[in-house]
């Protein structure tokens, strides 16, 4: 596996190895052992999966508060996917900042996000479906979310609000700046 720090180190992508023959291919997604020497021990309890039947829905940006905030490792099983991270963590250098990542099935690059970071994407084909992996289990109590087009984010979305497939709670939620103060601790590289 390859391990590559983004603009923001704490967020990182992972690109498995691919050994492939006349058959197809078989690679290894995840080794808990090669993660926690490359990104940190961290305790995975949750698989989630969602499927987006239209090119151009947007899911996010989303995270749970403290004491359930979690952790994410990303990766697009079907499809293809502009997958976000934004820091929300207050007194961090890179606090309001994102990177994106283009994860499809074919590549099959993955992407960590730590805890203290709001997480989104938007689906790039139809029938995109995409899996993660969680370090703590959901909390409708600590669920959160974040405007996915909020002017001061300045995300480089590949739709226009018009066009964008959204949940109604999604086109409902509140910009970063109107937040309540996270309690969200700065972790790791950044």
């Amino acid at each position: 596996m390859q391990f590559e720090r983004t603009k923001i180190a704490d967020v990182v992508l992972v690109t498995p190895q691919k050994n492939g023959d006349h058959r197809g291919y078989f690679s290894e997604t995840f080794r808990s052992d090669v993660f926690g020497q490359n990104i940190g021990a961290f305790n995975f309890v949750q698989d989630n999966q969602s499927l987006s039947v239209e090119a151009g829905t947007v899911r996010g940006l989303h995270f749970q508060i403290e004491p359930r905030a979690q952790g994410k490792l990303v990766r697009c099983i079907a499809g293809s996917i502009l997958d976000v991270a934004v820091d929300i963590r207050r007194g961090s250098p890179t606090f309001g900042q994102y990177v994106q990542a283009e994860l499809t099935a074919e590549n099959g690059c993955q992407v960590w996000i730590p805890a203290g970071f709001a997480h989104g994407f938007c689906t790039l084909q139809p029938n995109s479906i995409i899996s993660y992996k969680v370090t703590d289990y959901h909390s409708r109590d600590h669920d959160r979310g974040i405007l996915w087009n909020d002017p001061e984010l300045n995300i480089r979305w590949p739709v226009t609000a018009e066009s964008a497939v959204l949940s109604q709670r999604d086109r409902m939620q509140p910009c970063l700046a109107e937040l309540e103060t996270t309690s969200f601790t700065i972790a790791g590289g950044s």
